[in-house]
């Protein structure tokens, strides 16, 4: 597996703010487009919104994980002791915190262990 970047934990931190915003915003039009008919004339405009968030959160290097639209995963590549890992966040976590193997995927989330303050 290939990726645009890799994230130390830090540069992931520093990003927070902004994917939280967007991810946030993925929530809020995905929301909306649920609670829509198929026909409905907003919806073009709402699936290029969504859409636009989405490319948004991956020219920045990371990856949304949440296809169900409820919790806001978003996972950052990074390297841990010389192996590939994704440093792990949701919407309901106020600060970077888990780590999983890429072949863990969510369920093998691990704490990320303490830095030095």
């Amino acid at each position: 597996m290939e990726f645009k970047r890799f994230f130390t934990r830090r540069e992931a931190e520093s990003a927070l703010p902004l994917v939280r915003q967007i991810v946030n915003d993925v929530l809020a039009t995905a929301g909306k487009i649920r609670e829509m008919d198929e026909d409905d004339s907003d919806l073009p405009g709402l699936q290029a919104e969504l859409e636009e968030n989405l490319q948004e959160l991956e020219s920045m290097g990371c990856f949304f994980k949440d296809w169900n639209f409820s919790i806001g995963l978003v996972d950052f590549p990074s390297e841990m002791d010389g192996e590939t890992v994704f440093l792990c966040w949701r919407t309901d976590e106020k600060e970077l915190a888990w780590y999983h193997r890429i072949e863990d995927g969510y369920q093998g989330r691990k704490p990320l262990p303490k830095t030095p303050r």
